[in-house]
């Protein structure tokens, strides 16, 4: 007589998904049931380390009590207006938000890729309505590499087929430039006068943590201002805490023109996300000209406020830099182990390894290395093939990062 095998929880989970779902990702195969700190567990009630964190939106740790709390009391009274009334947080959230990162106004969305939108929309404006720019012929400036969402406007932008394949056709007024080159963005900006803004991120994330020359930021600020062009930071991977200081930027010292958040803004728990400009930007655009249903809404606005409130209180970018420290050091010393580990770069809390593709495994020995790392209890992922990120919760201590390194190890020296 002929049994069938009962299908497991973490099987189950997997198939419902693929029969029912796009097949638009490539998972690992490993299904989620809970969150806390810097761990998740599976539905087998395994524990791993998450040192992904959501692409860095987990910043304050699983489940933070105090952004669950707040965001509950405030589900509980109210939830949603959207903008056609007031509410009583909104209000308070901006201002909190101007005060904490130093501008004059905020504009809340929900998505990273709606934060870049609306940079992208505000830049127009202000080109066409401040700097004198032709109607229709403004023109952004991006750097080869960039990763802010997956819309229209987005993939435009983008050097990676993937993202483009079969999408176009494409928005027009966008220029790529190299990346960390200063000179190609100063004859750039001398060969068209029609250049509204350079968009770029102080560590290109998506990339494979790809960190610039120091001194590039700030090369980035004076030539935007020489020329009248916005600054544009996306911040959305790289800000609240996660390379070591309040925003990438301030590594440098420099203040973006517009500032881009998103992700841990919310401390993971709903999307939220934040462009933060001057009055000279942000006015003028109009009642009418842009906005959301849930942009802003009174319990994205409480958890965010509460978010931020943490990575203060518990002083989570100095954790992420001394935190660092110790992962890029005992990275560097397991490239003296093995030649499988070409390098490691990153800053605070947002790092990567660069792996040497081996002979039976081709493209796809990072990814191996992923799926073995979750064998040893820990979650990552590679991207652009031959590269693998590491950014666990910003609250990890330095007993779990030296236990999340050996398994790094073990499992590398193990290939």
């Amino acid at each position: 007589m002929e049994t069938t095998l009962p299908i497991s929880a973490t099987d189950q989970a997997m198939q419902l998904e693929w029969n029912y779902g796009a097949h638009n990702y490539h998972p690992v195969p490993v299904v989620l049931t809970r969150g806390e700190g810097v761990f998740v567990w599976d539905v087998e009630k395994k524990r791993y380390f998450d040192f992904l964190s959501a692409y860095s939106a987990v910043s304050q740790g699983h489940c933070h009590p105090r952004i669950i709390n707040a965001m509950i009391q405030q589900a509980q009274q109210l939830t949603l207006t959207s903008r056609a009334f007031y509410n009583d947080k909104t209000g308070l959230c901006e201002k909190y938000l101007c005060d904490y990162f130093g501008y004059d106004k905020a504009l809340l969305m929900n998505s990273g890729a709606e934060g870049g939108e609306t940079a992208l929309k505000l830049t127009r404006k202000w080109a066409y309505k401040v700097k004198g720019i032709p109607q229709n012929e403004a023109k952004t400036v991006y750097a080869a590499g960039n990763f802010w969402g997956r819309t229209l406007a987005a993939i435009s932008s983008s050097t990676d087929p993937s993202s483009t394949n079969d999408f176009g056709p494409l928005l027009p007024g966008y220029i790529v430039i190299p990346y960390n080159d200063l000179t190609a963005l100063e004859e750039t900006f001398k060969s068209d006068p029609n250049i509204a803004g350079f968009m770029v991120e102080p560590i290109q994330g998506e990339a494979g943590v790809v960190v610039p020359d120091e001194g590039y930021l700030r090369g980035v600020r004076e030539l935007c201002t020489a020329y009248n062009v916005l600054f544009i930071a996306d911040e959305v991977q790289t800000g609240i805490g996660r390379t070591g200081t309040r925003v990438a930027c301030d590594h440098e010292g420099v203040k973006p023109d517009l500032l881009i958040l998103g992700k841990a803004l919310s401390g993971g728990t709903m999307p939220v996300s934040a462009v933060l400009t001057s009055d000279e930007v942000m006015l003028t655009i109009k009642p009418g000209e842009h906005g959301s249903t849930y942009g802003g809404n009174p319990l994205a606005c409480v958890v965010t406020m509460e978010a931020l409130q943490v990575v203060e209180d518990e002083k989570l970018a100095e954790n992420a830099t001394a935190m660092g420290n110790i992962f890029r050091s005992r990275m560097t010393a397991l490239t003296q182990k093995t030649d499988l580990v070409k390098s490691v770069r990153g800053r605070g809390l947002l790092n990567a390894i660069v792996i040497k593709e081996r002979p039976d495994l081709g493209s796809e020995t990072a990814w191996e290395i992923c799926l073995k790392l979750k064998d040893n209890g820990l979650l990552t992922k590679p991207t652009h093939g031959d590269k693998i990120r590491f950014a666990p919760p910003l609250v990890i201590n330095e007993d779990q990062m030296h236990e999340a390194c050996d398994i790094i190890e073990k499992t590398i020296l193990a290939f």
